[in-house]
Formats: structure tokens, C-alpha cells, sequence
């Protein structure tokens, strides 16, 4: 008795020694996975740096209507002759005095300042036409979001999908696992044939490969889902199944005037669209004349104090003719223009397509819902009874498989509609670029 209380003294604390290495797996629902990929995903952070170099040439844009400060400096130290610098000659007898070669320092700096007055809009037109360009870089980060939102829960689905689907395989296996046991103790008493028992084998086997193949599946989906959060190892964490959560639906007319107004990809092309309209605007302006200002500040000498010398005054560029480059300049922004506007006009088109097919595959997978629920329950029901009738030595083996394989068929017709009806709706709000409220 002495030795029996340190050894379960010594069992507790290796039990409890394991559950301190071993904590229970950390949880995540479907919006703190999106959320993680907000953060994490790499695509995300190149639309980011794409909007940040937006906002930048905005900036270049806009220095335009700014002050623009340069300034020089050089310092030489030369050598020369007296002729050299005076034109004097160079034979006879004053040739020696002149050839004196002389070495001295000269320095030469200045300041100079321009300012636009005024160029008829030109400049405004670059920096709207820069705004509009990066209003158009965050619509783009927008529809990168979605695209990494919708890849988040199609994966998340997908895992929920998958293990459902293994446990649909181990039930399938339990119940051939029985029917193979009742099937070896009817054959030992003689009240089945041999053939029972080798088809029940066959049906076990099969039943152990289609689990085999679960849980690849599942393996598949964790890390399809890993990668969609943009991580770089495992998952690491558990996820919370909401594959059964309330259906939801939207009607048409609606989806459409929300998708309209909401699409990322919409405001893209309406900001390029306005961006358009602006280079046309700025390369008609460029053939107006232009006034600037010109203020310059200057020193030169040997040494110092240094000879001081300054000016200032306004230029006006007149453009005359630059051998057509500016009118086919103009014919190409009006060309890119008419352009924009199309695939503006064709991504309306295609936007109501894919509203209306997500409204109605979503409307399809709900019916799916209520039909495989249906399924299952008539495939229970008719498993109990090819169940009751082999166990009697009314029905056979065959009644018995064909009743299992039927179960296992409804069950995962179930879970897949369970999982398209949540891709659907997924889908939908991608298309419509808003979350439906759940019901």
C-alpha cells in the first residue's frame, strides 16, 4: 500500500506534466481567420504599397504649383600664363614676362528660383488626373480584400466540408465493420452463406479506402485554408464549424442596385474614367502659353568677398509647333478614354451577371438543403429496416449493402449542400460587395 500512493502520486504528475506540454488546440472563427488575412495575406500588403505610390504621385503632381529652389557651387584651381589670360606675345623679348605662368582659385555659386504663374490649368489637371488615378489604386485594394475575404471562406468551408465528409467515411466504416460481424456470426450458425461475408469484406475495404481518401482531403483543406490566410506553416489553430448556419436570402433587383453602387471594381474604372478625362484636359492645355517667374542670386571670384551678381524677371513659353507630337498625344488620351468608358460599360454588364447567378445559386443550394435533409432521413429509415430484415433472415446481404451505401451517399450529399450553400452566399457578397445579416 505504501509503494501503490507514490506511484499514483508520480501518475498525476506526468498526466498533469502532459497536459501543460500539451494545451488544447486554440480556436478561430470564420471572422477572426478573415481578419488574420487582412493582416497577414501578401497580396494585401501589394495593393497597399500600389495605393501608397498613388498617393505619391499626387504629390509629384502637385509640385508643379510649388516654388522650385536649385543651387550650384564649383571651386577650380587653375594654372595659366600671363598671355594666355591677355593675348600678349609670345616671342621676342617680352615673351619672358608673359610665358609667367600663374596658379589661382575661382569659385562660382548661385541660387536660382521658379515659379509657374499661371499655364491655363495644365497643372490642375495633372493633379486631378493623379487623385483620380489613386482613387482608382483604392478601389483595386478593395477588390483585392474581397477577392482574399472570398478565398478565406471558400477555404474555410471547404475544411468544414471535408471533415464532415470524414466523419461520414468512419460511420460508413463502423457500420460495414457491423455488418461484416453480423454477417460472420449468421455464416458460423449457418443461417448465411459464405458469399455474405466475402461481400461484406469487399464492402469494408472499399468503405477503408474512401476514409484513406477523407482524410487526404482534409489534410488538402487545412493547408489550402493556411495558405488563404497567408500563412506560411500550419494552420496550427481549430476552426469553429458553421457549415448549418441560417439561410439567408436577397432578392435580384435589390443585389444589383447594391452591387452598382458598392463594387470596387465599379469605382476603379469610374476613377480611370475621370483620370482620363483629365490627361485629354492637360494635353489640350499644353498647347496654351505659359508665364513663370525667374529669380536668380550669384557670386564669382578668387577669393572671397566674391563678385555678387543676381537678376530677375517672367518668361512666357509659347508652344508653336512641335511637329504634331501634341495633337497625337491628344488623339491617344481621347483613343484610351473611349476605351475606358467600354470596359466601364461591359463591367456593368458583367457585374448583373454575377449577381444574378450567385442570387440564384443561392436560392438552388437552400433547396438542396431541404432535399438532402430529406434524403437522409428516408435513407435511415430504410438502413434500419434492411438492418432489421438481415438481422430476421428476411432480407440479404445485398438489400443490406445497397441500403448502406445509400445512407453514406445521402450523407454527403447533405454536407455538400450544406457547403455550396455557403459558398454561394459567400459568393453573393463578394458580388454585391457587402455581408448579408444573417436572418
Amino acid at each position: 500500500m505504501r509503494r501503490t500512493v507514490p506511484l499514483l502520486l508520480l501518475l498525476c504528475a506526468a498526466v498533469a506534466g502532459a497536459a501543460e506540454t500539451n494545451p488544447p488546440a486554440e480556436t478561430k472563427t470564420l471572422a477572426e481567420c478573415v481578419a488574420l488575412a487582412l493582416e497577414r495575406h501578401p497580396s494585401i500588403h501589394v495593393s497597399d504599397a500600389d495605393l501608397a505610390a498613388g498617393r505619391a504621385r499626387v504629390w509629384q503632381a502637385g509640385s508643379g504649383y510649388l516654388p522650385q529652389v536649385s543651387g550650384t557651387w564649383s571651386s577650380n584651381r587653375s594654372q595659366s600664363s600671363f598671355s594666355s589670360r591677355t593675348g600678349g606675345p609670345t616671342t621676342g623679348a617680352a615673351s619672358t614676362v608673359t610665358a609667367r605662368e600663374t596658379v589661382f582659385n575661382f569659385h562660382q555659386g548661385s541660387v536660382g528660383l521658379t515659379q509657374t504663374l499661371f499655364d491655363f490649368g495644365q497643372t490642375l489637371a495633372a493633379i486631378r488626373a493623379a487623385q483620380a488615378r489613386r482613387d482608382s489604386l483604392a478601389a483595386d485594394a478593395d477588390t483585392t480584400r474581397a477577392a482574399v475575404v472570398l478565398g478565406v471562406k471558400q477555404a474555410y468551408f471547404g475544411l468544414l466540408a471535408a471533415r464532415r465528409l470524414l466523419a461520414v467515411a468512419d460511420e460508413t466504416v463502423r457500420n460495414d465493420q457491423k455488418q461484416l460481424e453480423l454477417a460472420r456470426g449468421r455464416n458460423e450458425v449457418g443461417f448465411a452463406p459464405r458469399l455474405d461475408v466475402t461481400r461484406s469484406e469487399v464492402q469494408l475495404a472499399s468503405a477503408e479506402l474512401d476514409r484513406l481518401t477523407a482524410r487526404n482531403a482534409v489534410s488538402v483543406a487545412e493547408v489550402t485554408l493556411a495558405n488563404a490566410l497567408g500563412l506560411e506553416g500550419p494552420l496550427g489553430f481549430d476552426i469553429v464549424d458553421v457549415l448549418a448556419s441560417p439561410r439567408v436570402s436577397l432578392d435580384e433587383s435589390a443585389a444589383l442596385d447594391r452591387a452598382y453602387e458598392q463594387r470596387p471594381e465599379l469605382r476603379s474604372l469610374e476613377a480611370q474614367v475621370r483620370a482620363g478625362e483629365q490627361d485629354v484636359a492637360e494635353r489640350k492645355r499644353s498647347l496654351l502659353p505659359t508665364v513663370r517667374a525667374d529669380a536668380n542670386y550669384g557670386g564669382s571670384g578668387s577669393e572671397a568677398p566674391l563678385s555678387e551678381n543676381w537678376s530677375f524677371g517672367a518668361v512666357v513659353d509659347v508652344p508653336i509647333f512641335d511637329g504634331g507630337l501634341t495633337w497625337a498625344r491628344i488623339g491617344e488620351s481621347n483613343a484610351n478614354l473611349i476605351g475606358l468608358r467600354s470596359q466601364e460599360q461591359q463591367l456593368r454588364q458583367q457585374v448583373a451577371l454575377e449577381v444574378r447567378r450567385a442570387v440564384l445559386d443561392v436560392a438552388r443550394a437552400a433547396e438542396s438543403i431541404a432535399v438532402t435533409e430529406r434524403g437522409v432521413a428516408q435513407a435511415r429509415e430504410n438502413l434500419a429496416l434492411a438492418e432489421g430484415r438481415y438481422q430476421t433472415g428476411v432480407g440479404n446481404v445485398i438489400e443490406l449493402t445497397d441500403a448502406q451505401t445509400t445512407k453514406a451517399s445521402a450523407d454527403a450529399d447533405h454536407v455538400r449542400a450544406l457547403y455550396d450553400h455557403q459558398t454561394a452566399i459567400a459568393t453573393l457578397e463578394q458580388a454585391i460587395a457587402q455581408e448579408l445579416p444573417s436572418p
